[in-house]
């Protein structure tokens, strides 16, 4: 498993996101601008509620392609050598358990599976992703999330 493999599995997934936001902002629109959509009294809001759905669909699309080209901005090849640094894979290891994640510059949250592993997508503004950079095999990691401090210890990194 590499970052270059992971870095296309994630945008084609943001790619496949995109498709669909269109679709659903598309059917939001017309939703909202349909004759149905009319008040028929002022206590009718179907209308602006459609509205405002199309609002948040509009930019959920937005937020897919600023992703979509962040990801096509990063380097075609990153060479992590041996430092977490932006499009590196990493594997984590926390208390009894192991995840790989992939240093993102955008798409935070996003998992896809490669070679039967889920890597999850973190970016520099995430705790995890403030803490990592720079960071080296064997290094510890701490973060509070929630008023909790979670330890993780940097395993791999490609």
């Amino acid at each position: 498993m590499g970052n270059a493999a992971v870095r296309q599995r994630v945008m084609q997934r943001l790619e496949d996101d995109l498709r669909i936001a269109r679709a659903v902002l598309q059917a939001t629109h017309e939703a909202a601008t349909h004759s149905e959509s009319k008040a028929e009294n002022k206590y009718d809001t179907r209308g602006l509620e459609a509205a405002y759905l199309a609002d948040g669909q509009r930019r959920r699309l937005h937020e897919i392609e600023l992703a979509l080209a962040a990801f096509r901005n990063l380097p075609a090849e990153v060479r992590p050598e041996g430092v977490v640094r932006m499009g590196a894979l990493v594997q984590l290891a926390q208390e009894e358990s192991e995840r790989w994640v992939f240093f993102g510059p955008d798409g935070a949250g996003l998992k896809v599976m490669l070679d039967g592993q889920e890597v999850l997508v973190i970016s520099p503004r995430s705790p995890l992703g403030q803490a990592l950079p720079g960071r080296e095999i064997g290094d510890e990691v701490q973060i509070r999330v929630a008023g909790r401090v979670q330890t993780f210890e940097v395993l791999d990194i490609r």
